[in-house]
């Protein structure tokens, strides 16, 4: 027997749930941005090193922005 609690189970509506789990969308969107950055890179440059360090670079910030956005929106 399953039983709701409040304090528990949180409804959150600014996320996606993959696999039964609720991700943010500002986690999503690095992710999004980190990947095109890879591919874009790596075809520009043909360098593996550049393109793997420039997506990680770029995932790292949009992350860190966009959570800050994202909490300085909620207070």
């Amino acid at each position: 027997m399953s039983v709701l609690d409040p304090r528990i189970h949180r409804e959150r509506t600014d996320g996606v749930d993959i696999a039964g789990t609720i991700w943010p969308l500002y986690k999503l969107e690095a992710l999004a941005a980190g990947l095109l950055t890879l591919l874009v890179v790596l075809v520009v440059t043909t360098s593996a090193q550049s393109a793997v360090l420039g997506a990680a670079a770029v995932t790292v910030v949009v992350w860190w922005v966009r959570k800050a956005q994202q909490h300085a929106l909620r207070s």
